[in-house]
């Protein structure tokens, strides 16, 4: 029983550890990014929880690819932009390659 008990507590503590982080710090998301590359979404960078960004106006749909992430939308102040804006994080406005992986090694 008490060993029954104790695979619970995991279980519970494991879903709660998934759910606070929107991608663990060990793990990445790889997106296509059109012409300029594919952007690569860090856990290790990315560490606020995912209500954070999945809620509405910035990512609604906590699944990769629901929805087209786009540099005008950005600009305007949603996805991304929503912390990309040169205030919370840095602005996406030129500077490119900090999100667009263009094969150099950084």
């Amino acid at each position: 029983m008490k060993k029954l008990a104790a695979w619970g507590v995991f279980f519970v503590v494991a879903g709660w550890a998934a759910s606070v982080l929107a991608v663990p710090a060990h793990r990445s998301l790889t997106y296509h990014g059109g012409d300029s590359g594919p952007v690569i979404f860090q856990g290790k960078t990315h560490r606020q929880g995912c209500s954070e960004c999945h809620r509405a106006g910035i990512f609604p749909v906590m699944r990769q690819g629901s929805e087209t992430i786009t540099m005008k939308k950005i600009d305007e102040g949603a996805q991304c932009g929503a912390c990309h804006n040169g205030q919370q994080a840095f602005s996406s406005e030129g500077n490119c390659t900090r999100c667009h992986q263009t094969g150099e090694k950084r």
